[in-house]
């Protein structure tokens, strides 16, 4: 699985309680980043080399983009040019959201590359009905939680949410916030203080899991059902392998941070 930095780590967590058996392969583009804010060419040209990375030297059978900006601009490509391998992508949860809402007022916080793809535009086109959506272009805030700059990633989820309207469950009101990055989990405690805890926050990381589990034994790609060890947590027995284009550290500390594992960190191109 790859991600342009540290925000991918949200899937992980979320793939490795759905399939703990598994082993994954984390690859942290950060020399590359930040995806959202920079042109489709960019993003596919990065996802292409990544995903030859990883099947060139870890012989992945399946690829999870935990990114919305790469799922956007270059899923299609991928699977495409790899017929073979299932490709699992990640979008803002609009659906789930619109389930969720109760005022049919959904906020949602994105990349501008997530918000201005055609990808996401169908989406919301086929969702427009049953919900008024309000769309917040978060520039800079994958970026801060990248860096682990608490008090810029707090001056922007304030700029963001009061931008957006009135948040709570009256009418008229946003009920439901789709977290529309990968990065933007991480600062779940941080937007549940702006827009308050009777709103939902919905991310996409448990319904991704699901769905890869889902995808893989539909396709019949072999799945480890036991633990390396017997009695052994399978989390401890197999952890995942960190790969990053950027500094190793920023990657080892945030799994360190989010995920509560000290692992080393492969530099990789």
């Amino acid at each position: 699985m790859f991600d342009s930095g540290v925000g991918g780590l949200s899937v992980l967590r979320a793939l490795r309680a759905e399939m703990p058996h598994e082993h994954f392969v984390y690859f942290a583009d950060s020399g590359y980043a930040p995806y959202g804010e920079r042109d489709d060419a960019h993003v596919i040209e990065r996802s292409r080399a990544v995903l030859a990375t990883l099947r060139a030297d870890h012989s992945i059978k399946a690829l999870v983009i935990a990114c919305n900006t790469a799922t956007a601009a270059a899923v299609h490509l991928l699977r495409a040019e790899h017929p073979d391998l299932p490709i699992i992508g990640v979008e803002p949860a609009l659906k789930p959201a619109v389930a969720s809402s109760r005022t049919g007022h959904i906020g949602v916080l994105a990349t501008r590359g997530t918000l201005g793809s055609r990808k996401f535009a169908a989406l919301l086109e086929s969702l427009s009905a049953l919900a008024v959506f309000r769309l917040q272009a978060c520039d800079g805030l994958a970026d801060a939680i990248e860096r682990q700059d608490g008090p810029e990633t707090v001056a922007l989820c304030d700029r963001y949410t009061m931008g957006m309207g009135e948040f709570g469950p009256g009418s008229g009101q946003i009920d439901t916030l789709v977290l529309g990055c990968t990065h933007y989990p991480f600062a779940a405690d941080t937007l549940k203080a702006r827009v308050g805890r009777g709103v939902r926050l919905i991310d996409t990381g448990e319904p991704v899991a699901r769905h890869t589990l889902q995808l893989l034994t539909a396709r019949q790609v072999p799945l480890r059902s036991t633990a390396l060890r017997s009695g052994v947590t399978p989390h401890l027995a197999n952890p995942p392998t960190l790969l990053s284009s950027g500094q190793p550290m920023a990657l080892q500390s945030a799994v360190q941070r989010w995920l509560g594992l000290d692992l080393p960190v492969r530099k990789s191109r």
